[in-house]
């Protein structure tokens, strides 16, 4: 008796999917939008979480080793680093 219930329950199931799809239009971008909401809305708010970590990530960012000083300070950082790689750096 447990063992024709569970048998038979799949073969239900699946027919009512594939009424279910037949009505549903699977292939429909309205479809797809619709049972897909929560991931596609978990996307976009990943998209723009990104997008504002990149913006801070790059405007924030260390300029390089002489960004903090200023005046006579930076001038000699910037003369200690064109003499050790060798190249004459104009800023």
């Amino acid at each position: 008796m447990v063992l024709d219930s569970i048998v038979s329950s799949p073969h239900r199931r699946s027919t009512s999917l594939r009424k279910q799809f037949a009505r549903d239009e699977v292939g429909s971008w309205s479809v797809l939008a619709r049972r897909h909401r929560f991931l596609l809305t978990a996307l976009v708010l990943l998209a723009f979480l990104c997008t504002v970590y990149l913006y801070f990530a790059i405007t924030l960012g260390s300029g390089g080793p002489c960004s903090g000083l200023t005046g006579k300070h930076r001038d000699a950082c910037l003369s200690k680093l064109s003499s050790s790689t060798g190249k004459l750096k104009f800023h």
